[in-house]
This record gives structure tokens, C-alpha cells and sequence, in this order.
């Protein structure tokens, strides 16, 4: 057999069209690639960081969270020559004093990464500091003072750090405290400046008030995030705490009636039984006012967990034997289900039999919910031992492309099922089946088992 023969296709050259028949330009892909960087940048941006942690440290691009750091490198790079050179050259600062003043206006955009407001303060500081060195330098009138171009770029590049990290009390300080500066420099020399303090007070507010709208939003998304996870948590133990509030409702039926059931046979022992001796009968008496008392509990204990506008149940629990009207009425519903149960499951514990039927009621519903149209097999059968009574409920995938009328599960059922299962000390395996259904299994006990 040869590898290839010549009707194999081959793949199509770059820049020609692929399978779809549409040509892939390179400035197709370079659109794409840019749409999905200012994607990632903006949500980014709109993430805030903690203290101490570099800004876009939480993005989940590495490019992201690497250009903080090549944009402040590029800014000292370019920044820092230059203001050198322009203090020496036209502000005539001796050169050590410049060198060292345009290493204190530009380095710390680096420290601004991660401690933006540290790096402010040094900054801010070296800013003044070089207003106060070129106050009385003998410099042309049309250059600005107190701020120098260069100063007023690092400042803005610095403002943009801040803005992104600080809350809004520092963001209205810093901003208060650099148009206090600049406007104190301008009643000391009101001749020089070229109005420069104006132009870096709206320039730094416009950026801190932006940057603070984007960390603010950031901010309440996260908070929402929060607060549905923690409504999500409260509505799955509220869910599973009222889950096993019927389940002790219901439960509540069957232990009555066990308890009816002895307070009638010890109230009638001493007149079914003939010769019985004065202490058997007075032994019969005490097991029936126990009884009694036991059952007047259970109803105080069933009107605590009753909800305040719920009404006692008057019909009788369901069972194994009501399957069949259950099956049929979702069959009603437009649900194609088949029931196959044997003909002889025994004598089926009253817990485990009201168990069965709500086990197989929740897994019909979660098919009409998930899957409607798909066809189910309802399988109850017992296990070779006969100690167990197995319950299996399997559905394939829909036959007809229908919505769902709902697209996520919240697993709300599933944890009824593990709780009746649990309640019996039986089993329950669920999951998705390789064709696109999902299966149902409990295994439930036949026979009482001692602890």
C-alpha cells in the first residue's frame, strides 16, 4: 500500500484558500490578532490587582502580563537620556545634578508596576526638587517651568499606574496634591511657566478619573462574581436542607404508621391473647402509651419542619405500585418511556419503596427538563441475591433537534436522589453515557441492615 495516492488531498499554500474556499491574508490574520490582543488587554485592565501584585498580573495571556513592564522600561529608556540632556543643554543644570534628577523622574515608572503610589511619592518629589534647582537658571522664557516636558510625560505615564491601582480617596489626594504643587510655583514666578501646571492638573485628573472608572468597574464585577458564587452556594444548601425536609415529611408517613400499627397491637394483645398474667398485660400497656408518646412527637417534630403555608398531605405516599400511572402520564406529556419491572420484587421496605418512586419521578423530570423528546427505558428489577432493589434509568439523546428547556443543570435533582439513597444506605451512579444520554442507577436495600 502506498502512502499517498493522487487523488490525496493536499494542503492548501498559505495565502490560498483553505477548505472553506476563502482565501486567509495575512492582514486577515493580523486584524484577528489584534482583536483578540486589545480583547485580552482590555479585560485586563478591567481586572483589578492586589497590593504588591504587578498591574494585568491576573491576565491569562503572558504577553499581557509582561507589557507593564516593557512599557515602563521603554518609557525610562526614552525618557531618561533625554531629560538629561535638555536640563544640561537648556535649563544649564550642572550634569551630575541632572543626571541624578532625571534618574529619580524616570526610574520609578518601573517600581510604578507594582507599587505605583511608592513610586509616586519619589516621583513627585523629584519633580519638585527639579522645579526648585531651575527656579533661578537663566533659561529662555518660552520653556515651561515648573514642569519640564519630560517630567510631564513620566507623570502622566505614572498617573496611569496609579489610577489602575489606588482607590479613589488616594486618586483625588495625588490629584489635589500635584495642581497644589504647580499652582504654588506659579504665584512664586508668574512669569515663567507657560502655564504648564494647568496643563499637567486637567491632563493628570482626565487620566486618574478614567483609570478609576476601569479599576471601579472592575471592581463591582468582581464583586458580583462573589456575591452569585455565594448565592449560588446558599441555593444549593437551601435546596439540599429542603430536600431532606420532605424526605422527612414523607418519611414521617411511613414511621406512623409502623407506630399506629404497634399501639393497636398492644392495645388488643390482652384481648386477642387469652391467659395472659397481670405483668404481661401491664407490659403491653406501657408499649402502647409509648407509642403514643413517640408518635405525638414525630407530629410536633413534622409541624416544626412543615413551612408556614404548607398544608398537611392528605393522600397516601407513592410507591413501586403507582409507577405505572407515572410512566403513562409523562408518555401524556410527549416523553416516549418504556417501564420494565419484575413481577415479583417481594416484600419492598416502605422507605425504600417511596424511595424507588421519587428516585425514577426526579430522573423522568430531568429528561423533560434536559432532553425533551428523547427515549427513555425505566428498569426496577431486584439483584441475583435478592437483596437489593435496583433501579435504572437510562435515556439516549433527543431524536429530534428540540430546545431544552433548560440548557445548565444546577444538580438540584441529583441531590434528592443521593439523599433518599443515603437515607436507605444504598447507592447511587449517575452520569453521562458515551452516545449523548445519561444513566440513573440506585441501589437500594431489600433487607434491614443492623449497624
Amino acid at each position: 500500500m502506498s502512502s499517498a495516492s493522487p487523488s490525496s488531498p493536499t494542503p492548501p499554500a498559505p495565502g490560498k484558500p483553505g477548505a472553506s474556499g476563502s482565501p486567509v491574508t495575512l492582514a486577515e490574520r493580523s486584524r484577528r490578532l489584534v482583536r483578540e490582543a486589545v480583547h485580552a488587554l482590555g479585560a485586563a485592565l478591567s481586572t483589578p490587582t492586589e497590593p504588591g501584585e504587578p498591574l494585568l498580573g491576573q491576565a491569562a495571556s503572558r504577553w499581557v502580563r509582561l507589557l507593564p513592564y516593557a512599557v515602563a522600561f521603554a518609557f525610562v529608556a526614552s525618557l531618561l537620556p533625554v531629560t538629561v540632556v535638555v536640563l544640561i543643554q537648556d535649563y544649564h543644570v550642572n550634569g551630575g545634578i541632572a543626571g541624578t534628577l532625571a534618574t529619580a523622574q524616570t526610574a520609578p515608572l518601573l517600581m510604578a508596576v507594582s507599587r505605583p503610589l511608592q513610586a509616586w511619592w519619589i516621583v513627585f518629589t523629584a519633580d519638585v526638587l527639579g522645579a526648585l534647582v531651575t527656579a533661578n537658571r537663566d533659561f529662555a522664557e518660552s520653556l515651561p517651568w515648573p514642569w519640564t516636558p519630560m517630567a510631564v510625560v513620566g507623570y502622566l505615564a505614572l498617573m496611569l499606574a496609579v489610577g489602575l491601582r489606588e482607590q479613589r480617596r488616594t486618586l483625588v489626594s495625588v490629584w489635589l496634591v500635584t495642581g497644589a504643587a504647580g499652582f504654588v510655583f506659579a504665584l512664586v514666578q508668574p512669569d515663567l511657566g507657560q502655564g504648564i501646571h494647568l496643563v499637567l492638573f486637567v491632563l493628570s485628573g482626565a487620566l486618574l478619573l478614567i483609570t478609576g472608572m476601569l479599576r471601579a468597574r472592575g471592581d463591582t464585577q468582581r464583586r458580583l462574581v462573589e456575591q452569585e458564587t455565594i448565592s449560588e452556594a446558599e441555593r444549593a444548601r437551601r435546596t439540599l436542607l429542603e430536600e431532606r425536609t420532605r424526605i422527612a415529611r414523607e418519611l414521617h408517613d411511613v414511621v406512623a404508621h409502623h407506630m399506629s400499627v404497634i399501639t393497636v397491637q398492644a392495645d388488643s394483645a390482652p384481648y386477642r391473647i387469652e391467659g395472659l398474667p397481670e405483668a404481661a398485660r401491664e407490659e403491653f400497656s406501657s408499649i402502647a402509651a409509648s407509642a403514643r408518646e413517640s408518635l405525638t412527637e414525630m407530629r410536633r417534630l413534622l409541624a416544626v419542619l412543615r413551612s408556614e403555608n404548607a398544608e398537611g398531605e392528605r393522600g397516601p405516599q407513592p410507591g413501586l405500585n403507582r409507577l405505572q400511572q407515572l410512566v403513562e402520564a409523562t408518555v401524556r406529556a410527549g416523553l416516549p418511556v418504556e417501564l420494565s419491572m419484575a413481577a415479583d420484587l417481594g416484600q419492598v421496605p416502605q422507605a425504600v419503596d417511596l424511595s424507588a418512586y421519587r428516585i425514577v419521578q426526579e430522573a423522568l423530570a430531568n429528561v423533560v427538563r434536559h432532553a425533551p423528546g428523547a427515549r427513555t427505558r425505566v428498569s426496577v428489577t431486584r439483584s441475583p441475591n435478592l437483596e437489593w432493589l435496583i433501579v435504572l434509568v437510562v435515556n439516549g439523546p433527543p431524536t429530534e433537534p428540540t430546545s431544552p428547556l433548560e440548557t445548565t443543570g444546577t444538580g438540584h435533582g441529583l441531590v434528592g436522589m443521593r439523599e433518599r439513597v443515603r437515607l436507605t444506605d444504598g447507592r447511587l451512579d449517575t452520569g453521562p453515557l458515551p452516545d449523548g444520554g445519561f444513566r440513573v442507577a440506585a441501589r437500594l436495600p431489600l433487607t434491614v441492615r443492623l449497624p
